[in-house]
């Protein structure tokens, strides 16, 4: 006999990763940098601490690190392994049963099953024309039983932003003593003049309800790392650091993104890289008439509705591995330089 689970987590389905690319193939299903670390990042990984040894439960060096670029204090940043990390433990620490969290659908797929595992309810808010968050549907959507309310900007896996004054009359209308999470884990891709950005107009200070999600699998090329943060304030953030697991975060992976930041000039000419290409492909397929929304970030997203598991097969065929999202659309993440004709090829030959 078998223990009994909670029907609910029962029926969640598991977290779907990205297919993995056979040798020939791109992988473009996990919106990966299609880079490797820069020097100075491997040979900070050579000379980390050893395995043998725990590492700083409180990831203290990258906290300071981080507390130094954005002018706070380091109790005003939470590192974890990977910003969906910080998600899970914000949500566990503010939601349990008969609380709501409110987010756009569809986003990020990890957002679902959040309130499930606290034993909260989920509230989906249905995205707007072009892709965009609604937010004024999210906030009409509050009520007393609202904790949490989770914007995702670039939203993922469409592209779209959230602009600076959209945000901040969507802050206005929030209650003060529900958290908003500001999940930016695509910001360093952002091109757009007006979008919102949580770090640089220091939105949590004034809005102390208002928590910033960063990542450093995404620009900076250490997804198999897993290192996130967040900012906000700090007895905000000490419900993550309750909830979350002791010693997650690994000394590699401390040590290797306090390189990053080192070499942030090199890590920037690569992301003009990325976005010329994405430039590249948002135009390539509107020129074949595919209707694609605004992307920000390291990918692009095709609304391929009920076709959308014949059009992914064509791209598996063609040794591209895409992220399908059966009966809405496909992600297609900004991969290597050869991968581009051979997306656009696809996608005309589907039209």
């Amino acid at each position: 006999m078998l223990p009994r689970i909670r029907p609910e987590i029962a029926a969640l389905p598991p977290y779907r990763q990205g297919k993995q690319a056979g040798p020939d193939a791109f992988k473009l299903s996990s919106n990966e940098n299609p880079f490797e670390p820069l020097p100075s990042v491997l040979e900070a990984l050579q000379t980390t601490t050893p395995v043998n040894r725990y590492p700083d439960a409180s990831a203290a060096a990258l906290r300071a690190r981080l507390g130094e670029k954005y002018g706070v204090e380091p109790d005003a940043v939470h590192v974890a392994a990977g910003s969906v990390s910080i998600l899970h433990q914000l949500v566990l620490g503010t939601s349990s049963v008969g609380d709501e969290v409110v987010y756009a659908w569809r986003s990020f797929e990890a957002y679902p099953s959040l309130p499930l595992v606290a034993g909260a309810t989920g509230v989906q808010v249905p995205l707007a024309s072009g892709a965009r968050h609604d937010l004024d549907a999210m906030a009409d959507g509050i009520t007393d039983r609202t904790r949490v309310m989770i914007v995702c900007t670039p939203n993922n896996p469409t592209g779209p932003i959230v602009t600076s004054a959209e945000f901040a009359a969507f802050v206005d209308r929030v209650p003060g003593d529900v958290l908003i999470i500001l999940d930016e884990a695509y910001a360093e891709f952002v091109t757009a003049p007006d979008a919102v950005d949580g770090l640089a107009e220091r939105i949590f200070e004034r809005h102390p309800n208002v928590v910033v999600l960063r990542t450093f699998s995404k620009a900076y090329g250490l997804a198999g790392l897993r290192v996130g943060y967040a900012i906000g304030h700090p007895r905000v953030l000490d419900a993550a650091r309750t909830t979350g697991i002791p010693l997650s975060v690994t000394s590699a992976a401390e040590r290797a993104a306090i390189a990053s930041l080192d070499a942030e000039p090199e890590l920037r000419e690569r992301l003009s890289v990325i976005v010329e290409r994405r430039t590249r492909l948002l135009d390539g397929l509107r020129a074949q008439g595919w209707q694609v929304p605004d992307s920000q970030a390291n990918f692009v997203w095709l609304p391929t509705g009920e076709r959308t598991e014949e059009v992914a097969a064509a791209f598996d065929a063609a040794d591209l591995i895409v992220r399908p999202f059966a009966g809405d659309g496909i992600r297609i993440s900004v991969g290597e330089e050869e991968s581009i004709d051979r997306v656009l090829a696809v996608a005309k030959s589907m039209l």
